[in-house]
């Protein structure tokens, strides 16, 4: 397996999450705070739902709803598309064309360790760039 960069080599670790009982303020706050896009909605540790700029504009702002009163479980995108740490870098550019999404949370037995985005895989192998072309058109 020389030679082939994996999730796990180039992911975030750290990852910001959310309760999903929290409002959609407190995830805006969080991810003004940290300068992020999104935060992952967690239930004991486990991913159930991420929570992106694009639900929150779509879902709360457009139809002029009051964030501070918007429970993140009613907004947030779920099922939640993941990747484990020992997958391929190929691979998740794949997932993430074919789902057109540009954050992949990464999990392992059920426990979120990190999380991967189109940034991560373009910093890391700039040849997967052609993957993530169509991705990047359609957003």
């Amino acid at each position: 397996m020389s030679g082939i960069l994996l999730v796990r080599d180039v992911m975030t670790r750290g990852v910001k999450t959310i309760r999903p009982e929290d409002t959609v303020l407190e995830a805006v706050s969080k991810m003004n705070k940290f300068h992020i896009g999104s935060v992952v909605v967690t239930n004991n540790g486990r991913p159930i739902g991420i929570i992106t700029e694009r639900d929150i504009l779509a879902k709360v702002v457009e139809p002029c709803m009051d964030p501070a009163s918007v429970r993140v479980k009613d907004v947030m995108s779920k099922p939640v598309i993941t990747i484990e740490p020992n997958a391929a870098l190929e691979e998740a550019a794949r997932i993430m064309a074919r789902a057109r999404i540009k954050k992949l949370p990464v999990v392992e037995g059920g426990k979120l360790l990190g999380i991967i985005t189109t940034t991560d895989i373009v910093r890391a192998n700039p040849t997967q760039v052609g993957i993530l072309e169509e991705l990047l058109r359609v957003r």
